[in-house]
């Protein structure tokens, strides 16, 4: 699957990102007729149609400009239900949880933080590597949300969960692997403190 297309049709997404993606006063009105252009309901805690979701933000990156989708990853942390995190590895490990938590599938949340059971539908975030020594980590994406909007996502929660002896944060897309903009299914980020 490549980036804007959800791998099934019965999946909601919370509608914290919606808010988001309104605010801001440059090409505030366009994204607003975009939110309605795609029947998406804007309020805060709303639940809309994850392809209808993603249909939009493809419209706001192709009409407005992609860096608007990375504006909108990081923006996304205060509105979003994520687990308690205290590091960046926790943090890390925990965004696909949050991922989960975000989302339904037939009406039902696609986590359950009594049980832990996860629901598959949606792809993955997986940390397929954490080395603190060498203060690098590679997260592995494979959802259905553009790579910007991911790497916002990413850099927002690097920064906020550095360890307090970082000097600076990079994340970059490892273009030697598959990316979602050139039709893969999945895209890795390195990451870097």
């Amino acid at each position: 699957m490549a980036e804007y297309k959800s791998f099934e049709d019965n999946i909601e997404a919370g509608g914290n990102e919606l808010p988001i993606i309104a605010m801001g006063s440059l090409g505030q009105n366009q994204r607003k007729a975009i939110i309605e252009k795609h029947g998406l309901n804007a309020n805060t805690g709303a639940w809309n149609n994850l392809q209808s979701l993603l249909d939009a933000m493809k419209e706001v990156a192709s009409t407005i400009g992609e860096m608007n989708l990375f504006l909108i990853g990081k923006a996304i942390i205060e509105g979003t239900q994520f687990p308690p995190m205290d590091s960046l590895e926790n943090a890390l490990r925990s965004i696909d949880v949050a991922y989960h938590m975000n989302h339904r599938k037939n009406g039902q949340p696609m986590f359950n933080p009594n049980t832990g059971q996860m629901t598959e539908g949606i792809g993955h975030y997986k940390l397929a590597r954490y080395d603190a020594e060498n203060k690098e980590a590679l997260l592995v994406c494979h959802t259905p949300y553009p790579a910007k909007f991911e790497e916002g996502l990413v850099v927002q929660i690097v920064r906020m969960f550095k360890p307090k002896d970082s000097l600076f944060t990079k994340v970059k897309l490892d273009e030697t692997k598959e990316t979602k903009s050139n039709g893969g299914d999945s895209c890795t980020f390195i990451i870097n403190w």
